[in-house]
């Protein structure tokens, strides 16, 4: 059972469950950029919540079923049609052999999620087919997908009933953020303007933005040791600052160690939003203590588990 791809769009990946517990080997956390949405694709499916899916990143994608299936589209604002024939995003939908999926470019957010009956089937590698492209490893050949790819797919025994995800679990997307985040360890070096601004201002992503980080313009912090210090550990969401004083927000594919001041750390109840972040977004961050990060997280996962039930492997 499979599909091949006739648009691949900008970046197209296979991903699946993050690599959890493997940074002591240099490998990143990986998995979707928004796990949310990834999850919420699946759970219309039946799947479980990382069953791996295809991650489509603002251009469009298109690709034709050798085998009928059901079919789920969940994440960024865009248009979706299967054979020409508009369908909505958030809903799972037969289709037969020769039918073609079209996603149009994200309006606003950056990704989409497209979830398949059984779940893709990818390249694993240390526990997970998720692709991390900086390293080749993962999904499909370690690579985004490429026109005329086949891409397999599991059989799924299910009745073919639709199902959507109801309104008030359907994450509304926007050009403006606000992630909820902790000081970090470089955080007092500075200056008490700086410390009172990071916290009371509005960032713009800029164009250099992937998978990997994003850089955020709008402020430049002068910093003691110019940003650099002895390396260290570091994860996604961490807000570090390099030399040039131009702050970055981590992502998914962030590396394990870094010498960059870490400044603060978007908080685990807001970390799956920093994937659908995209170029001229604005955001906002605001503080929270490490105890009032965890008790907003809890009072997350209660709401999203009654959709969800698996929600805290996902966020």
């Amino acid at each position: 059972m499979s599909l091949v791809v006739m648009q691949a769009g900008l970046q197209t990946t296979v991903q699946a469950q993050p690599r959890a517990g493997r940074r002591h080997l240099g490998v990143p956390l990986c998995g979707p950029a928004d796990p949310l949405s990834m999850a919420l694709a699946n759970r219309l499916l039946g799947n479980p919540a990382m069953t791996p899916a295809l991650e489509v990143t603002l251009s469009g994608f298109a690709a034709r079923f050798e085998s009928s299936t059901n079919v789920a589209v969940t994440g960024a604002d865009c248009d979706v049609a299967i054979n020409r024939k508009s369908i909505e995003l958030h809903r799972s939908y037969r289709v037969a052999a020769g039918d073609v999926l079209m996603l149009g470019a994200a309006r606003k957010a950056a990704r989409n999620y497209v979830a398949i009956g059984g779940g893709l089937v990818g390249d694993e590698f240390l526990g997970s087919c998720s692709t991390y492209l900086p390293a080749r490893f993962g999904g499909y050949k370690g690579r985004a997908l490429r026109k005329n790819d086949v891409v397999e797919f599991l059989p799924k025994n299910d009745d073919g009933r639709e199902s959507n995800t109801p309104e008030e679990f359907r994450p509304p997307f926007t050009g403006a953020w606000v992630l909820r985040a902790c000081r970090q360890k470089n955080f007092a070096d500075l200056s008490e303007a700086d410390q009172r601004e990071l916290f009371d201002k509005n960032f713009t992503v800029s164009a250099r933005s992937d998978r990997m980080g994003l850089q955020l313009q709008g402020k430049t912090y002068e910093l003691p040791t110019a940003g650099y210090l002895e390396s260290g550990p570091i994860f996604p969401g961490c807000i570090q600052c390099p030399g040039d004083g131009q702050p970055y927000l981590l992502s998914v594919d962030a590396q394990t160690t870094g010498g960059y001041a870490q400044l603060a750390q978007v908080a685990r109840v807001d970390r799956h939003l920093i994937g659908q972040l995209r170029a001229g977004d604005h955001v906002r961050f605001l503080q929270r203590t490490a105890s009032e990060a965890a008790t907003e997280l809890r009072e997350k996962h209660k709401y999203w588990r009654e959709w969800l039930p698996d929600v805290e492997s996902v966020i």
